[in-house]
């Protein structure tokens, strides 16, 4: 389905918002195929900052001592090793591109963790998450693949009493990612599957073991944190079997920065993927400029209209997102659209 977004942020500039990559090299670890995790205070977040992000974690002291949600940042390389005392491995044994550091989340007992803008994301600028990159734990990976003494081997029809063809049992494993701003959750989500047997097709079936973008776009344009939460086909007594894990890397965030808050413009843009063009609504007849870039600002086509309804094309553009700056000279919206 299609949505109509209205755009009404206040800034008096022309600012585009700039993409912010973190790969989350600059956190330190004492040497290769380690990983760290806080395990002070527990009870409490006792995450870690890095670039314009923080990232929860919270310990529990119970049974013995648990990581219980959220990300620790590893290097380890272990994509062999199956069961939980490989926790920290991603299925690449490595970080996106090669690179050594990336995080691990779990998916915990009690209120989910967050990824959450800080520094220059706080209010009043115009702050978003552009997507990340994500693959599968090399935990999670193996015990879909395999199954292991808790979980099913996916796919397998083994004692599901489905009637279906060996290996064709539609077996799913995935993440819903979910938006706040202020903490307000937001109505739209994202869906990615880290693993997905549902194909008519058997030889469609996949288990994720590359890094994979994912585009937060859907969210919105304004979203100050990210709330993830797993589910899969391979549930029992005490909820899901399959291991509440993931790995991600290159998170990209979008920040205005030095933006003064003084004038508004009300625009309507829509539809929102868009295929061939876009329509565009302000509540004033007047000679306005629209602009599209790119999610570094670079400015890709320039429109000037003098009508309250307005239609451009986009058909042009290659798939993916793009930032739409509309301004009178006086006031200035800025709305993200996805070029499908």
């Amino acid at each position: 389905m299609r949505k109509i977004l209205l755009s009404c942020f206040a800034i008096s500039s022309a600012v585009l918002s700039q993409g912010q990559a973190i790969d989350f090299e600059t956190l330190t670890l004492p040497k290769p195929d380690t990983f760290y995790v806080n395990y002070n205070n527990p009870g409490t977040d006792v995450g870690f900052d890095v670039g314009n992000v923080h990232l929860q974690c919270f310990y529990d002291t119970a049974y013995g001592g648990l990581w219980d949600k959220g990300f620790a940042y590893s290097n380890m390389t272990d994509s062999v090793t199956s069961g939980y005392t490989n926790m920290y491995s991603a299925k690449t044994a490595e970080g996106f591109s090669g690179s050594d550091n990336y995080v691990v989340y779990w998916d915990g007992y009690s209120t989910k963790a967050k990824i959450s803008l800080s520094g220059d994301g706080e209010p009043p600028y115009v702050k978003s998450f552009s997507g990340f990159y994500i693959t599968n734990s090399t935990y999670a990976y193996n015990s879909m693949q395999d199954g292991d003494f808790v979980s099913r081997k996916f796919g397998d029809t083994t004692g599901t009493g489905s009637g279906l063809p060996q290996g064709s049992y539609p077996d799913w494993f995935k993440l819903t990612i979910k938006g706040y701003d202020n903490g307000t959750l937001l109505p739209d989500t994202v869906d990615f599957y880290l693993a997905d047997f549902r194909f008519n097709d058997n030889d469609s079936d996949y288990i994720v073991r590359n890094w994979t973008w994912v585009d937060l776009a859907p969210l919105g344009s304004v979203v100050d944190s990210l709330e993830f939460q797993l589910t899969s086909s391979d549930n029992g007594q005490y909820g899901m079997n399959t291991p509440a894990y993931f790995c991600v890397d290159n998170l990209t965030t979008l920040i205005s920065t030095g933006v003064s808050i003084t004038h508004k413009l009300a625009a309507k843009v829509y539809p929102n993927p868009a295929m061939s063009e876009l329509h565009i609504e302000v509540n004033k007849h007047e000679t306005t400029d629209i602009f599209i870039t790119d999610l570094t600002g670079k400015r890709l086509a320039v429109y000037k209209v003098n009508n309250s309804h307005m239609t451009i094309p986009v058909a042009q553009l290659p798939n993916g997102m793009y930032m739409l700056q509309i301004t009178n000279g006086k006031q200035t919206a800025i709305q993200r659209f996805i070029k499908q």
